[in-house]
């Protein structure tokens, strides 16, 4: 697929409306193609921006009367017109300067709400890729004692490496990755003929997403805070729900009761 295919077929993907196929075509391109990514993200972005209900905000008929009710009935006859004028003037200030408040408050929850879209549309991305390519694991092991130390001195992090072999969810390995320009840890686990990868990094300064759970193109996503760690879950199969109950609730590696 070269990029003219590609991004004819943009809105599609992102409305995921083509069939597997075509989605794992245009994942693959989107890869491998720098100039198609950014303009993938950055449709995705004005597509999340046109549906924010936001967009359409009236003032709430019971400030204009908040309003109204403040202002004199009756203004002095001999006042100065200038005078006279000065109550709505200071009406008017204050009804902008609750706007104001109003609208940055809804860029910043703008701002965060791309940055979390875009760090779902990125791992689902990664994920894709992952399986395509070469490059599912960097180092390969079922114990958990050989996966975490591998980390060691490649992350300015410990993630959290759980052995969830009991409850049908086989650590396979692990690798480095890169998720909105952070350096993350990558953990792969294998439930029957599916792969799950849970991205990990820390929550503090870095780009994160709130605790929620989506799907996009056919893929299921679920986030969530916990211990100063940012988590995201990816994976095609039905059991993911289960798989992040299970792994919130192992004892992390280290913490074992002696």
């Amino acid at each position: 697929m070269n990029c003219t295919e590609a991004r004819a077929l943009l809105h599609a993907y992102l409305d995921d409306e083509l069939d597997a196929a075509r989605s794992l075509e245009i994942a693959q391109h989107l890869a491998d193609c720098a100039d198609c990514r950014a303009r993938c993200r950055a449709l995705e972005a004005v597509r999340q921006s046109l549906r924010a209900p936001q967009l359409r905000h009236a003032a709430p008929a019971a400030l204009a009367a908040r309003i109204r009710a403040q202002l004199p009935a009756d203004a002095p006859a001999r006042m100065p017109r200038r005078f006279r004028q000065w109550p709505a003037l200071s009406a008017a200030l204050a009804a902008s300067l609750l706007v104001a408040i109003a609208l940055a408050g809804w860029q910043a929850w703008q701002s965060r709400a791309h940055r979390a879209d875009a760090l779902v549309a990125e791992a689902v991305s990664d994920h894709v890729r992952s399986l395509l390519a070469t490059h599912l694991i960097d180092v390969q092991s079922t114990d958990q004692h050989t996966v975490k130390p591998w980390f060691d001195g490649r992350l300015d992090f410990s993630p959290q490496v759980k052995d969830l072999g009991a409850q049908g969810f086989e650590l396979i390995g692990g690798r480095l990755d890169v998720l909105g320009e952070e350096r993350v840890a990558a953990l792969v686990y294998k439930r029957h003929l599916h792969m799950i990868n849970l991205f990990q990094w820390p929550a503090q300064g870095a780009a994160s997403t709130e605790s929620r759970e989506q799907t996009r193109n056919g893929y299921h996503v679920i986030g969530w805070r916990e211990g100063g760690m940012q988590f995201l879950a990816v994976s095609d199969t039905g059991d993911l729900n289960a798989f992040v109950e299970d792994f919130r609730a192992a004892v992390p590696l280290g913490s074992e009761p002696r």
